[in-house]
């Protein structure tokens, strides 16, 4: 139970907890790692200074789950969790994913074979100084590598203690069925947000199931913020940005979604952050989705 007080000085909370795996509580509303690089999600950012104080600043207000990836930068955005946040708060969840890798901006080839993983697994380990990385995603299924390889490769290293929980990235209901006829599979992370909902499937299932979905584009990389979003007339109605009702629409989908909204910039992590704090009301929550659709 979070208090008034937690809640103003730390929107975070407001979002209420979800338990990924069963065993590791987290505040819903996170922060993805994804926008602290630079162009095409390649090299360091335009302020480094500045990302140091959004990660800081994050766990100020509440964030206790953070998604990254070693493909980022690559390896950038874990390097930036390790200089601003090492040694991490008991309560601060890293989630890092592995299987896409870089030829250059805006390029992700996915390479699943078992060798790999492990390799960017223990790297993953030593750039974020962690002993046992909390939750390690599959980036993307690798069609040229078979899914029991892959999954298979995560299992072992759950059972060595390098990983606790094992998450999938844009995946459908079979893939998730499949894999989890390998190991036990608690979160997924598919594009979804109120502009985009071709992951409706998932999110139904997943909330049947009690598994985390991890919305990525919470807030469609702008396309629901900006000074045409569809939003703004019910934000203003609101006392609110477009940021936050997206946000809150989110939270109010289901209870096993976890948005992971990212920003370069405090002042945007701030206004996004108090997205947490926004109630709709079942009537406004449906004027949303007619929007969004």
């Amino acid at each position: 139970m979070t208090t008034g007080t937690d809640t103003t000085n730390r929107p975070a909370a407001a979002s209420g907890t979800f338990r990924i795996g069963g065993d590791l509580e987290v505040h819903r509303l996170g922060y993805g790692t994804m926008q602290l690089t630079g162009p095409g999600v390649w090299g360091p950012p335009k302020d480094h200074d500045e990302a140091v104080r959004v990660l800081k600043r994050a766990v100020e207000l509440g964030v206790d789950f953070f998604d990254t990836a070693d493909s980022y930068g690559p390896y950038v955005a874990e390097e930036l969790l390790h200089e601003a946040l090492h040694p991490y708060g008991d309560d601060v969840v890293i989630a890092t994913k592995a299987g896409l890798t870089r030829t250059g901006p805006n390029e992700w080839p996915p390479v699943g074979r078992p060798e790999y993983l492990r390799q960017e697994a223990e790297m993953s380990l030593r750039r974020l100084g962690l002993e046992r990385i909390d939750l390690f995603q599959l980036h993307r299924i690798d069609p040229k590598v078979p899914l029991e390889d892959q999954v298979g490769e995560l299992k072992k290293l759950q059972d060595e203690g390098k990983i606790r929980h094992i998450g999938l990235s844009e995946v459908s209901v079979d893939d998730v069925k499949a894999a989890q006829e390998i190991a036990t599979i608690v979160s997924v992370q598919n594009l979804y947000n109120l502009q985009k909902r071709d992951a409706e499937e998932l999110l139904d299932w997943s909330t049947e199931q009690g598994i985390a979905f991890i919305p990525w584009f919470p807030l469609a990389t702008g396309g629901l913020t900006g000074e045409d979003s569809p939003l703004t007339e019910i934000a203003e109605r609101k006392g609110a940005s477009p940021a936050q009702l997206a946000l809150a629409w989110l939270l109010k989908r289901s209870p096993v979604v976890l948005p992971i909204p990212g920003t370069s910039s405090v002042s945007h992590l701030e206004d996004n952050l108090q997205g947490a704090t926004i109630e709709l009301t079942d009537e406004e929550f449906e004027e949303l989705s007619k929007l969004g659709s």
